[in-house]
């Protein structure tokens, strides 16, 4: 995924109340950003890190900036930070066939309905075959050198997730939880046990059921952004 725009940079000022962002740009001018990231972002808020923002055109914004990158301060790795970002990868990916586990498949349908209501990020139909139920989950947390974690902070709308594949998965489909980790500095994956133990235990009993778990790593430059190989989960 190229960026429309060219990405400014600057450096994080602080990072409050969620979803906003003090940021001072490269030119000296300080502004507030959206930060699309209702997590922790533990190990990715320190103040003084270099970020990288884009500014909006649609005047009916009252956030004129849009906040997408910052260098990890520990190792000076590259991470993607918008939530968003992760769904529009995968869609670029599956339509190269560029996940092989995910490849083959006739149609690839996004924000599907199901369970009690709730959308599935991608439902993959070929015929002949049963429905693959694939959820997108973004993942920047570290806190081992070359492993990556999920959650950074207990998430019941993430286990309400696994229960719902559980369940698709009970009824015949496939269902599939995808790990999209937005840096490249982790060759390996695993659930943070210490910070949500429920979404642990849903995920155990989900992957009695059939539940598949993937995880891939991401290419981050100031440019643009793609899926790029497997991550062992362990």
């Amino acid at each position: 995924m190229k960026f429309t725009s060219s990405l400014l940079k600057g450096r994080l000022v602080l990072r409050y109340k969620r979803f906003l962002a003090d940021i001072e740009l490269e030119n000296g001018e300080h502004i507030t950003a959206h930060c699309a990231n209702p997590g922790s972002m533990a190990g990715l808020k320190a103040p003084g890190c270099p970020v990288w923002v884009a500014k909006t055109d649609n005047p009916k914004r009252k956030l004129k900036y849009d906040w997408h990158i910052i260098e990890e301060p520990e190792h000076g790795v590259l991470v993607g930070i918008h939530t968003n970002w992760p769904n529009k990868l995968v869609a670029e990916a599956l339509k190269a066939d560029h996940i092989p586990e995910l490849a083959g498949y006739d149609a690839i349908r996004p924000e599907v309905k199901y369970g009690k209501n709730s959308r599935i990020d991608f439902l993959l139909e070929r015929e002949g075959h049963p429905p693959c139920y694939v959820e997108v989950k973004s993942i920047t947390f570290s806190r081992i050198q070359g492993l990556a974690e999920f959650p950074d902070s207990p998430t019941a709308r993430g286990t309400k997730h696994l229960g719902e594949l559980q369940a698709m998965a009970e009824q015949g489909a496939r269902a599939v939880m995808l790990y999209v980790i937005q840096r490249e500095d982790c060759q390996r994956f695993t659930i943070a046990k210490d910070i949500d133990p429920a979404y642990e235990k849903a995920r155990i009993e989900a992957q009695k059921s059939g539940l598949e778990s993937l995880a891939y790593a991401c290419k981050i430059t100031p440019q643009e952004i793609y899926i790029t190989t497997p991550v062992r989960i362990v």
